[in-house]
């Protein structure tokens, strides 16, 4: 037996390729890995994956991205980051196979999606310029050139020894095949080391981003929060109903929607953190500390927001106490007026550290409705997914237009001047919460027993109220519901309704009434542009 016949050989068929897959999902790991280790450096939002999601959330159509919120709730930014991370599995195993047969085309693959990364982080509204390139660019050189070498191992060693007279040729096996002898042993080493060393950098990375938002979690800690100088009314004792599957009064923190595109919740230190006030009407631009909205009269208020993304009946509603400064007052001492009052602008664009854009309408931020600046939510400093340091709240309005998270930026300008986020994909400009309810319980498809069965849920229309709420049962006639007491009409209020529930099925359908007398409509739209209408129904089997 020759000696060449003792080595382990690999032919161009399925081993080969199956170890070059493996080459290239390694690479990919540890390009991964270096990006983020750089992305520490750098900041968290630079990293590939994050820039190349925020890119994809950018530019998905607006009913897209109303189905992933319906389908995936508050879950679909992990969706949405594990999907990147399995097409990028798939392309890396895929550009393995490639280099084999043509190793540098495959590493220039990897190149290729490195640029990819970097024009997607550069072109973020929240870029901090060219660095935000450097960990897609650094992370796909190490990929690149660490594919170059596994795969080169494979192709390593020399061409089998000239057979014996009659054999196939040289370098071939009998069927005609070509192989060449290869280094086992180097690439066993080239493999175990990349996994290794990417495992080391992808931890370290991750620590230092993780410790990059250390001293904003102690700013939050530190943070105890003054009393109001203008406290809420105390709930009335009636406001929430003892009953069982209704939503609280009172939301709290960790049940509270969330909403919102930023893929890494930011993480701003109270202490650095600032707020420029300027555009048309403002006499001179200011900034304000934290510590400048702290030493001012402080408010507190009991109000539910929505968000436009709530289907029919959803989830996407809630209800807390929020404590702020009040933001007509802070906009007035810059020289701010209302068009009412002859200002030039009739729009307040409010811009988020991430870069998040929302517009509101300057004439109802000034109307006298309690719109503020908030600093805390429940009693507790804002937690980091709601908008922590500040964020802004106004009631009446979808939190699209009003209800910007971790701001820092207001700018007076004009609806014809500038189109924000979500306008600029489709959505109204001007979004007045609809008129809506929702039935609690029974819950859809609920089996109850027969006699009475308390059907019970909550209402809203922010800054109108609530006036009335009504059931029907089947094609029955409508009964007006039991209102829990109201707490102001920036809030929900309960219902119930005593039902005498027969045996078979039954639809059960509620609609609201608010105080200005309009009835919630039956028409079923959609979410997109200015928000969804119709009735909420379940059915439920009574047995």
């Amino acid at each position: 037996m020759r000696d060449e016949e003792k080595e382990p050989r690999v032919g161009p068929g399925p081993p080969r390729l199956a170890l070059g897959a493996l080459s290239g999902a390694l690479a990919g790991v540890a390009a991964l890995a270096v990006a983020e280790l750089v992305a520490a450096a750098v900041r968290p939002q630079s990293g590939p994956v994050v820039a190349v999601g925020g890119a994809a959330v950018d530019r998905t159509p607006a009913p897209v991205k109303d189905w992933a919120i319906r389908r995936f709730g508050t879950d679909d930014k992990l969706v949405l980051q594990l999907g990147i991370l399995a097409v990028l599995t798939v392309l890396a195993l895929a550009l393995g196979v490639l280099a084999v047969r043509f190793r540098r085309v495959g590493a220039a693959g990897v190149l290729l999606f490195g640029v990819v990364g970097a024009g997607a982080a550069v072109s973020r509204p929240d870029s901090g310029g060219v660095t935000d390139a450097l960990p897609s660019v650094v992370g796909a050189v190490a990929g690149a050139l660490l594919l170059h070498v596994l795969v080169g191992r494979l192709a390593a060693g020399r061409r089998s020894a000239a057979p014996v007279a009659g054999a196939a040729p040289a370098g071939t096996t009998e069927d005609g095949s070509g192989f060449q002898v290869w280094d086992r042993r180097g690439f066993v080493l080239a493999a175990a080391s990349t996994a290794a060393a990417s495992a080391v950098v992808g931890t370290v990375g991750r620590s230092l981003n993780g410790a990059r938002g250390q001293s904003a979690i102690a700013s939050r800690e530190r943070l105890v929060l003054p009393l109001p100088g203008s406290p809420a009314r105390p709930v009335p004792e009636r406001a929430g109903l003892r009953i069982a599957g209704i939503s609280p009064f009172v939301t709290a923190n960790e049940d509270f929607y969330r909403v919102d595109t930023a893929l890494v919740v930011p993480k701003v230190d109270a202490t650095r953190w600032r707020l420029r006030v300027h555009g048309k009407g403002v006499r001179l631009p200011v900034a304000y500390s934290f510590d400048d909205l702290l030493r001012r009269e402080l408010i507190e208020r009991d109000i539910t927001l929505t968000c436009v993304s709530n289907e029919v009946g959803g989830p996407y509603v809630g209800n807390a106490r929020w404590i702020g400064v009040r933001l007509a007052d802070l906009l007035a001492e810059c020289g701010v007026e209302p068009p009412s009052r002859g200002g030039p602008a009739d729009q307040l664009v409010a811009r988020s550290v991430d870069g998040m854009t929302l517009g509101s309408p300057l004439e109802e931020v000034m109307d006298g409705r309690d719109a503020m600046l908030a600093l805390g939510m429940n009693g507790e400093p804002l937690p980091f997914e709601h908008g922590f340091p500040v964020r802004m709240v106004v009631p009446g309005l979808y939190g699209y237009v009003s209800a910007c998270k971790w701001i820092e930026d207001i700018e007076l300008t004009t609806f014809d001047a500038y189109d924000p986020y979500w306008v600029e994909r489709g959505w109204a400009r001007r979004a007045p919460i609809k008129t809506g309810s929702r039935i609690d319980t029974p819950k859809p498809f609920a089996r109850p027993r027969s006699g009475t069965v308390t059907v019970a849920g909550v209402a809203w229309a922010q800054h109108r109220g609530i006036d009335r709420v009504e059931v029907r049962v089947d094609d029955g006639p409508w009964q007006e519901a039991r209102l829990a007491a109201e707490d102001s009409r920036d809030t929900w209020r309960q219902w119930s309704l005593p039902w005498q529930a027969a045996k078979g099925g039954h639809t059960l359908t509620v609609r609201a009434t608010d105080r200005t007398g309009s009835v919630q409509t039956d028409k079923r739209t959609r979410t997109v542009p200015d928000g969804a209408s119709g009735w909420h129904s379940v059915v439920v089997i009574v047995e």
